[in-house]
């Protein structure tokens, strides 16, 4: 179905981006479970990062039942349900899975641990599902992706508040802290999750949220070989595999980088929440940047933004963090790295294309500067990955579904299901680090960020190809 609209619809689109809010927050405090749980349970750095498998797994097998039960039904699972109470169904899964913490803290079990970040993160699977090509959906196709950038921002205050949090349920304030690692401490933050994602599921259900929103289509004198399945359509395939790399290297930078500053830097597990904060903070910095051509078509206004977004966001990690009464000092130095990031947003001119391909580069670039340098240089190199990893969820997402028009709700299935890919490659770098070290295990995201440049490359010609251009004007179906 093909639509014309002019301007994003405000009004639907904010109760939406509540979900994004929590699947950052539930995700970056995975980051602080891993040396805790490493420590409680007496894991190797490997066997550690079972909660990124765990987690990130679960998209996967999400994304499989979704197709079967879509198959057997003969119809698509959101199409039928409609958007809004897929997403209401998807939080109720996820409360699910918190109340499997208090019995796993109470029995000290790991696997039954793993088994509540599983079932949460099956529910995630279903509502990211909806969520993406919903926020694309609320406006022209012009801004979709910065759309979907925007509620990455909301996403990444998740991530930024999330760790800050649960390192205070478990080891109390930054004065105070305990050093006594209890992972019964876990149990009340997440049955509190649990409770808020049925009141936010309720909520939605009451919303003016659209049940079968208009989705963008490629002309039909472009797609007449390439009908019948998404999996047709190439930039969806290459794009699954951008995916799963996309994934796994923000997931792996973030949740191998504890094990690096407490085994290579002598830091302790209760000092390394602020840096943890920082590089999801960092992604926030990154898409409330990329997000502001959604505000407003004016040239002059969006490069007036482009200079307070990312900085306004930097000022809430500050703030956020000097409420937890975590020593500020060592933070301000990033002021001038986030402007390498304004540079690159500005030369992306909004293509998202061009914006994958630039700020991968750079991203390989962060990488080898905290591989081969020492100390805080290589902390601040590898915590601003984040910030040029920050938009490429939206980019990605926008360019593999982009044409699918029908298929777009199974297409975002196939790219959720590659959510696997932050579990898997994490999983992946702790195992090569037994081998190189951590600092040099970063080779890993090395590898994912010079695919992402690739897919870049060819995704625009084959859109292209498909009468699809994000450098025109473009809104609705084509």
């Amino acid at each position: 179905m093909n639509s014309e609209q002019t301007q994003t619809k405000w009004g639907q689109f904010i109760p939406l981006v509540t979900v994004f809010f929590f699947w950052g927050f539930v995700a970056a405090s995975n980051d602080i479970l891993i040396p805790v749980f490493k420590k409680a349970f007496d894991l190797s750095q490997a066997e550690s990062q079972l909660v990124s498998l765990a987690f990130y797994i679960a998209y996967t097998v999400g994304a499989v039942i979704y197709n079967v039960i879509s198959v057997i039904m003969g119809q698509d699972i959101v199409n039928k349900l409609g958007y809004k109470n897929s997403l209401s169904l998807g939080l109720v899964i996820s409360a699910a899975g918190t109340l499997l913490f208090y019995p796993a803290a109470n029995l000290h079990s790991f696997p039954l641990m793993l088994s509540g970040l599983f079932i949460v993160a099956l529910g995630f699977s279903l509502q990211q599902t909806v969520a993406n090509p919903l926020a694309i959906a609320l406006g022209p196709i012009k801004t979709g992706s910065q759309r979907l950038t925007l509620a990455g921002g909301i996403n990444n205050f998740g991530t930024t508040i999330g760790p800050l949090i649960v390192s205070f349920a478990i080891f109390g304030s930054a004065a105070n802290a305990n050093t006594n690692i209890s992972v019964e401490s876990v149990k009340i933050p997440y049955l509190i999750l649990g409770v808020a994602f049925i009141a936010v599921a309720i909520f939605l259900k009451m919303s003016s949220l659209p049940d079968r929103p208009a989705l963008v289509e490629a002309s039909a004198e472009d797609t007449k070989s390439i009908k019948g399945s998404a999996l047709n359509y190439p930039q969806l395939v290459l794009g699954m595999i951008a995916i799963f790399v996309y994934v796994g290297v923000e997931v792996s930078t973030a949740s191998n980088l504890p094990a690096y500053m407490e085994k290579d830097l002598g830091f302790e597990i209760k000092d390394i929440a602020p840096y943890i904060s920082l590089y999801w903070a960092s992604m926030m910095i990154g898409r409330w940047t990329g997000a502001v051509e959604a505000f407003t078509d004016n040239v002059s206004t969006q490069k007036v933004l482009r200079f307070i977004a990312p900085y306004l966001a930097f000022g809430i990690f500050l703030v956020v963090n000097a409420i937890a009464k975590h020593d500020l000092a060592p933070f301000y130095v990033y002021a001038a790295i986030i402007l390498v990031l304004i540079v690159a947003d500005m030369a992306s001119k909004g293509n998202p294309a061009r914006m994958l391909l630039i700020f991968s580069g750079i991203g390989i670039t962060a990488l080898l500067i905290g591989m081969f340098t020492t100390g805080m240089t290589s902390v601040y190199a590898i915590t601003s990955v984040g910030l040029f990893c920050s938009t490429l969820w939206p980019c990605i997402f926008t360019l593999a579904v982009s044409g699918l028009g029908k298929h777009t709700s199974q297409g975002s299935s196939f790219l959720i299901m590659m959510i696997m890919g932050g579990g898997i490659i994490s999983w992946l770098q702790g195992y090569v680090s037994e081998f190189t070290g951590i600092q040099y295990s970063y080779i890993v995201g090395i590898i994912c960020f010079a695919y992402l440049a690739f897919y870049a490359w060819r995704v625009a010609a084959i859109l292209r190809s498909q009468g699809i251009n994000f450098d025109q004007k473009i809104s609705g179906g084509h």
